[in-house]
């Protein structure tokens, strides 16, 4: 991870919690796509937290990753390991650009210091979840995975009415707001009025 000291207190906790949230599970499951979206050339990483991060830090898969979803163009034109730490945020910080004009959200997206610096290796996980998720529900053929690895996001179902169903939908009391039958409030007292002296 980055040369830092050991955090204390409030901070500790918070480290602690956002190191809770990582998923040895989810990693093996993405380290197997990305192994077969990127081809042999990637290589596997040592198993846990740190060697996927060291595996991921230069941004050379990731990289790799987004070319093989994207048809045509390809969005990262150089792809390069430096031993250079500004070059590898730069390469991060591209593949960062590149999935969200894929169609990744941003609220989905990491920071390029959550992966380089290991700060919060979970929102890697869910970047990359959202990516497999995305690159299922395009189905543009580009996807080199197991379709269960992920889930698939739910698309448009528009419904166009025409005016006169519009119209007779107007009359109907939907069922939430219930039905008075006729009832009204009149002849109704809610007690005497107050007497002023």
């Amino acid at each position: 991870m980055a040369n830092k000291g050991p955090s204390y207190g409030m901070s500790r906790q918070v480290q602690d919690k956002i190191a809770s949230k990582y998923d040895p599970e989810l990693e093996q499951i993405l380290v197997e796509w990305l192994s077969r979206q990127c081809g042999s050339g990637v290589g596997k990483p040592e198993a846990g937290k740190i060697g996927f991060q060291a595996w991921l830090k230069d941004g050379c898969v990731l990289s790799e990753l987004i070319n093989s979803l994207v048809t045509g163009d390809k969005p990262i034109k150089k792809i390069g390991s430096s031993p250079m730490a500004f070059k590898q945020m730069e390469q991060i910080s591209q593949f960062l650009t590149a999935a969200e004009k894929y169609g990744v959200i941003k609220t989905d997206m990491f920071q390029t210091v959550d992966l380089w610096e290991g700060k919060d290796l979970a929102a890697v996980q869910r970047t990359l979840s959202a990516l497999g998720s995305l690159a299922i529900t395009k189905d543009e053929g580009t996807y080199r995975g197991d379709a269960s690895w992920f889930f698939k996001k739910a698309q448009e179902n528009r419904r166009d009415f025409s005016d006169d169903q519009m119209k007779a939908g107007k009359n109907v009391i939907g069922l939430q707001m219930g039905s008075n039958k006729g009832a009204s409030q009149q002849g109704m007292s809610y007690g005497s009025s107050r007497q002023i002296l």
